[in-house]
């Protein structure tokens, strides 16, 4: 049986797709952020049933939104079809932030506001689906940071919260200051990054139902061209179940994520509109209970115990 195309990402929080599309890459090839090429993704997209796309206020130094956004002004019906993720937090050194003299974070009460008043204008949106708190900082106020973004979903310009990178700990030392539900935390998991499965992160989104976001699903490229032990033991596992699945490897590894009872996310970040196409294709993957632990295994370099 396929796997359902929408998911709600919470029981308070938002329906997305299970296939999430990420514009960190969007500036990353020639001509990337003209809006004919934007709007070729985004309708891609779309006609695969991939409505969710993930931004970041820093992706493509501090353009991709200001991009997807004129996209948008171009075809304003496009939005009611869709559900924005974006983030803030991350301060990075950029001629665009020229007060920044050394990469850090920032989750002052005043910066939220105004990066979410900054995301707002530049996607061309008078709401955000879901904002998330980038990375974790030891300097979060949990109070204040509280404060910013419970005036910012009463205003109504975010719908929902949640946060990236964050410990279990640190996800409920924020929540426990919140009257309203965190709803996902966005975290690297694919076979080579394999901590959410053992750290607590995935068997947190369970217990409190929600459904994690996983960026860089296909381990940015590693599992196709690297040559380290584990990308070499997990590509000839992959192999072999495309040869009898009649699929390609991506899907596999986005099938892997879509199989875990968590219902990952992944966020898929490519230009090339055939790998949109692939993504998609993940979702009517059947794969057996065996071949998920084949990877497993082959990631870990050994059976289970």
């Amino acid at each position: 049986m396929s796997i359902p195309m929408r998911v709600r990402m919470a029981p308070s929080g938002p329906e997305v797709s299970r296939v999430a599309y990420g514009l960190w890459r969007l500036m990353a090839v020639p001509g990337g952020a003209e809006v004919q090429q934007v709007l070729a993704r985004i309708q891609t997209c779309l006609d695969h049933g991939i409505t969710t796309f993930d931004h970041a206020d820093i992706y493509g130094g501090y353009q991709c939104e200001a991009a997807f956004g004129a996209a948008l002004r171009a075809h304003p019906g496009l939005r009611q079809k869709m559900e924005l993720v974006t983030k803030c937090g991350i301060m990075l050194v950029n001629p665009a932030r020229p007060n920044n003299r050394l990469k850090h974070y920032d989750y002052s009460r005043r910066h939220i506001v105004e990066s979410v008043e900054s995301s707002l204008r530049n996607l061309a949106t008078d709401h955000l689906d879901v904002l998330l708190l980038h990375r974790p900082s030891p300097m979060l106020d949990p109070d204040e940071v509280a404060e910013a973004l419970q005036q910012l979903v009463g205003q109504g310009k975010v719908r929902h919260l949640g946060v990236s990178n964050f410990t279990p700990s640190q996800f409920d030392m924020l929540a426990s200051r919140l009257t309203v539900s965190l709803v996902t935390n966005q975290v690297e998991i694919h076979p080579l990054r394999l901590a959410a499965f053992q750290d607590g992160t995935l068997d947190q989104c369970m217990r409190a139902r929600i459904s994690p976001m996983a960026w860089s699903p296909l381990a940015g490229g590693r599992l196709a061209t690297g040559q380290g032990e584990a990308e070499t033991r997990v590509r000839a596992v992959l192999a072999e179940l495309a040869r009898r699945y009649g699929a390609d490897q991506e899907q596999f590894l986005l099938a892997w994520l879509l199989r875990h009872p968590s219902r990952i996310i992944p966020v898929v970040g490519t230009n090339r509109l055939e790998r949109i196409t692939s993504a998609a294709g993940a979702l009517s993957l059947e794969m057996e209970l065996q071949d998920w632990f084949a990877i497993w295994s082959a990631a870990l370099g050994s059976e289970v115990p």
